[in-house]
Order: C-alpha cells, then structure tokens, then sequence
C-alpha cells in the first residue's frame, strides 16, 4: 500500500515510522510546504527501519488542485496538519476521493458541510484519530461495553515535560507554536443530561506512579460518545486534560484576562489578536529544546454494573518518550493510533463511509489489533477490574 502524510513537523514523521515498519506498506511520502522540515524528517528517517521507502514532496495543502493531483498516487492519506487546515485536507481528499485519517478535527462550524461533502463522495474520512481525541474514545467504548451498565465514564490525559519550567511548566508537546488554549466552555455530564463549565475548573490531584503528582482539569467531554448504545444511560461523565499541579489556574488567569481571545483587538490603532499574541509572547518559553522529555499520561475508567454487582474498569498507560530513536511520547502514541487506523482502511478492513470518529470504527477484532501493535511499539495498558458486593440495607 502507499501512504501520503500531510505535514512534517512533530507527528507527521512519526506516522512514517510506524507505517514503514508494516511490510505491507510499499511506500510512504511526506508532503509539506517547508523544504527544510521535509530535509531534516528524511534525514531522521533513513535511520528507521524500512526508511528507504520514505520520500518527500513540496505541498501546499491550501492548493486543493496540487493536493488533488498528488492524492491521486495514495491508497490512503494521514493528515497531520494544524487544525485551521484540517478542512482544507478533507476537501482535497473529498475531490481526489480518497481515504483520509486527520489527526485533529475540523472546526466545529465546519463539520456538518464537510460531513455533507465527504458522504457524497463515497469515503471514509476519520478525524480526531489521535490519542485524545482518539485512542481515548476508542477506549472509552471498549470499557464501556464489558459493563452490563455504565453510570460513569471519567477520562483523563495529557502530556507533560519530564522536568516542568516556568511559566507554565508545559512545553508544547504536539507541534507547531500555539498553545492548546482556548476560552471556551467545557463540556460535561451530570445527572444524565450534557451541560457546561468553565474550561480550565474541576481540577483534581491524583499520584501517577513513577511520575508523581499531577493535575487533571475540564477540557470537554467528546458529546458524540453519548451515541454509543454503551453509554445511552450515562450519568456522569468527564474529559479532563493532565498537566503539572499549578496549570490550571494560570490558564484561568489568561481566560480572564482575555488573552485567549481570538477576537481582534485595537492596540495603538493596530489590531491584534489576543491569543495570537500570548503564542508569540510565550512561544520561547514553551518550545521543546533537543533536552527536553515528555511523558504522556492515559487513563480511562468506567463504572457501573457487571453480573448484578458495582462494577469498574480502569484503563491506564504512562507513554514515554523514546530515548534510542528520539520520537516524543505523544508523538508515539498519537501518530501511531493514526498510521494504525491509515492501514485498516488501506486493508479494507473497515468498510464504513463517511465522517467518522475512530471508536465508531475500531472495535471487536481491530480493537485487538490496535493493542496489539501498539504494544509492538512499546505502548502497553494496564487493566483493572474490580466488581464489589453492594451494600445491604438495614
């Protein structure tokens, strides 16, 4: 099979490395807009095995006649671009009529044209296809349909630096130069029923071994998870983002003072986007240096009710980074989700068509299979299961 990833910055030659290890991948091609990314990747490349079938190619993904043109060659195309050109990949994707599996998803305004569009042409396009969003909604289901009930889904995850820095004690671990910020609502569930709360509250401390201390707070509960017929009786339900104790409330701190804003603003009559700014503003500060490490932390639990009894499932994995071949933890465990998923479509294993979040898909059989090879990657969960006797009322 032949692979166009889109991007060659952090992730995209990460989905290489785990494509070209598959013997039935016959070539893999990076296309990028920056010459000097697609130098350094190929150069990284060559050292891997099977990196002799790696090649580069110039693209500019906003050209969709470029992009359709190049499509053409591929059986399946990962994208691994900045979300604002999330959509512009699926429409290139949508006129070439090929498979596509986006690392990130389209903005939210932009979804049901895109998902008009992609059912049209007959193809499956998968977004979100990461690790979260992504390999945590695919674990989610996966626990969540071994209970007979489910009242409860909590997840939790997030990338951290090994050894944490002011301002922020983040370093910014999935690429590019803009911080995973935003002023928005988050969403939860309480009492069955979806609501929101102020992104950046709900914090919690909780004790990782091996890695210490670390903070969890309301990111957004993902509301299609509540379609699955597994957690249509829900009852709580939370997303949350780990970092180092103390990140919370300085993100809290920049939402109130409006510097996550994306509105412009007028500054001595020239206008300036808040959040634009505090990205260059903080930019080297939070740029991973060649000594920096990070570890991503994954938790997903489940309870509810198994053979008539308080039932709960726990799904945890801490992901390190990769000291031999230099590739970051998340960058292991988001792209190879995504190469993962690339190929089963490849394969023509999942036969579904249209826009498609990854637990819709990969389950039963592929489930295993994803586990399988992401442990043949050195990407292994833990999984605990506890059933207790309910209490007697006296």
């Amino acid at each position: 099979m032949r692979i166009l990833i889109l991007g060659s910055g952090m992730m995209g030659p990460a989905v290489a490395v785990n494509a070209v290890a598959d013997g039935d991948v016959e070539r893999v091609v990076l296309g990028d807009l920056d010459r000097g990314l697609l130098d350094r990747a190929r150069k990284k490349l060559a050292k891997f095995p099977g990196g002799e079938k790696v090649g580069t190619a110039l693209l500019d993904i906003l050209d969709q006649g470029a992009g359709v043109r190049m499509m053409h060659d591929f059986d399946v195309v990962v994208s691994a671009l900045p979300q604002q050109l999330s959509a512009p990949a699926i429409e290139a994707a949508v006129a070439a009529r090929k498979p596509l599996v986006d690392l990130t998803l389209p903005l939210e305004a932009e979804i049901p044209e895109l998902g008009r569009r992609v059912a049209k042409a007959g193809i499956a396009v998968v977004t979100g296809c990461g690790v979260d969003p992504g390999l945590t909604e695919i674990m989610a289901r996966f626990l969540a349909e071994r209970l007979d009930k489910v009242e409860e889904l909590h997840i939790c995850c997030g990338g951290i630096p090994e050894e944490p820095r002011p301002p922020l004690g983040y370093k910014i671990v999935f690429g590019g130069r803009q911080l995973p910020l935003r002023e928005e609502e988050a969403y939860v569930v309480e009492n069955g029923k979806l609501k929101t709360v102020p992104r950046y509250s709900g914090t919690e401390l909780f004790a990782v071994a091996g890695v210490g201390e670390v903070e969890a707070y309301h990111e957004g509960f993902m509301p299609w998870l509540l379609e699955l017929p597994a957690l249509k009786g829900l009852r709580s339900g939370t997303q949350k983002t780990l970092r180092w104790p103390g990140f919370a409330a300085r993100a809290t701190v920049l939402r109130e003072l409006g510097l996550l804003g994306r509105e412009p603003i007028t500054v001595d009559g020239a206008e300036v986007v808040p959040k634009r700014f505090l990205d260059a503003l903080l930019a080297p500060h939070v740029q991973p240096t060649g000594k920096d490490r990070d570890i991503v932390v994954f938790r997903v639990e489940a309870r509810g009710v198994q053979g008539g009894k308080p039932g709960r499932l726990l799904a945890e994995s801490v992901v390190r980074c990769d000291r031999k071949t230099g590739l970051t933890a998340m960058a292991r465990i988001t792209a190879f989700t995504a190469a993962i998923v690339a190929r089963m479509i490849a394969r023509g294993e999942i036969p579904e068509k249209g826009l498609l979040s990854p637990e819709k898909i990969v389950t039963g059989p592929l489930f295993d299979r994803m586990m399988n090879e992401l442990a043949a990657a050195g990407i292994r969960f833990d999984l605990t299961k506890e059933t207790t006797q309910p209490l007697r009322q006296t």
